[in-house]
């Protein structure tokens, strides 16, 4: 029989035994456990965990950066949060970390959260994915849109937008920022709730939102004044002229891209739907009028043109594309009131061809559409 030293020498090396076999099959089941798909997005299941702390409820959206899924803070008494978990792709990684430099910014100068812009609440990397954890929004407003059979919002609702978009776009420019994607899907509404009433006339269900209070978000391509400015910025249907003649751009780019985002609230549809440029340049020269001769002479981008004018031929099937999806923008009101009329005195400022002339968002929050918020104080800094 073993004496009880030796007997408790075995148990000993029995636990030690189990304890590494234990270490080794964990060690297993985490490499296992953190895998990536063939596209380099993280794989994950609702209930799992990050760093012990962020609990994993469901997926809100997925793009080429990544995925956003909505998670449990533990850590932030259980709150709710948007976490954006980028791919495991130097590349991605590389622009995250640019936007991460750009939501810092943002937070040293917006502490108390009052310029509308998304908040960042920490980043952090997770076996090679840089991690943004983020404020929970509702759905953008082009999503919105899109699930009400894309009709528009109403003038009222366009200027609550319209003012807290300027607001928040001003303060990017005011700190030397262009945002370059500017977009219906890169402003949310902080709130989900809506109303549903039957329309008898279309006979079907048509929503109106409750809150219209918004953020902009996506800040992934903003650029700052003496960073490099790539050659071409913003989705097409956004794209200001500047950019499409390759005449350089800054901040007056997103103006375009405001206007045209607030045309496609006010009317359920985008005011230049292409893929081409010359095309794009004719849809602008059929709602706007001719391209400034002294643009024109300054891109580099003559294949376009003939003669100082636009190379376009009337005859053609894009051509009656063009004709029937573009009217000049004035035909486009749709209700003869003094509020619709300076919304479209707004849009015209927003869209001068030449950046230069074009309306800056510190004189728009001042523009007499704005007028019902003239006692609301905004964040100029």
């Amino acid at each position: 029989m073993m004496g009880k030293t030796e007997l408790h020498s075995v148990f000993k090396n029995i636990l030690d035994c189990f304890c590494l076999c234990l270490s080794r099959c964990n060690s297993r089941v985490r490499s296992w456990a953190v895998k990536d798909d063939e596209e380099s997005h993280l794989i994950y299941r609702p209930g799992d965990v990050l760093l012990d702390r962020y609990e994993i409820l469901e997926t809100l959206g997925e793009g080429t950066f990544g995925k956003v899924v909505e998670c449990i803070d533990h850590q932030r008494g259980g709150s709710h949060i948007a976490l954006k978990i980028i791919k495991n792709v130097e590349k991605y990684r590389e622009a995250a970390r640019l936007e991460i430099n750009v939501l810092e910014k943002i937070k040293r100068k917006d502490p108390d959260h009052k310029t509308l812009c998304v908040q960042m609440f920490d980043w952090f990397d997770y076996h090679g994915h840089t991690c943004i954890s983020f404020e929970l929004l509702a759905v953008s407003t082009f999503d919105f849109m899109k699930q009400n059979h894309y009709e528009p919002y109403t003038i009222s609702q366009v200027r609550h937008m319209a003012y807290q978009i300027c607001i928040a776009v001003n303060f990017l420019h005011n700190n030397k920022l262009t945002h370059t994607d500017l977009k219906p899907e890169n402003i949310l509404f902080v709130d989900p709730e809506y109303t549903v009433t039957y329309n008898l006339k279309k006979k079907r269900d048509e929503r109106c939102v409750r809150n219209t209070d918004v953020r902009v978000v996506d800040f992934g391509s903003a650029t700052f004044d003496h960073e490099h400015h790539s050659t071409v910025v913003s989705t097409r249907h956004y794209r200001a002229p500047e950019v499409i003649l390759e005449l350089g751009w800054s901040q007056p780019c997103d103006v375009w891209s405001i206007g045209c985002i607030l045309f496609e609230y006010y009317s359920g549809y985008p005011l230049f739907q292409t893929h081409d440029n010359r095309e794009h340049l004719a849809m602008m020269e059929r709602v706007h009028g001719p391209i400034p001769s002294r643009m024109i002479q300054k891109t580099r981008m003559q294949k376009y043109f003939n003669r100082g004018r636009l190379h376009w031929s009337d005859d053609t099937s894009a051509a009656r594309y063009v004709r029937e999806n573009c009217r000049p923008l004035r035909r486009c009101v749709l209700c003869d009131s003094e509020d619709h009329h300076q919304f479209f005195d707004l849009l015209e400022g927003f869209f001068e061809y030449e950046p230069e002339r074009r309306l800056s968002l510190s004189a728009a929050l001042h523009h007499k559409f704005f007028r019902p918020f003239s006692s609301y104080r905004y964040m100029s800094c």
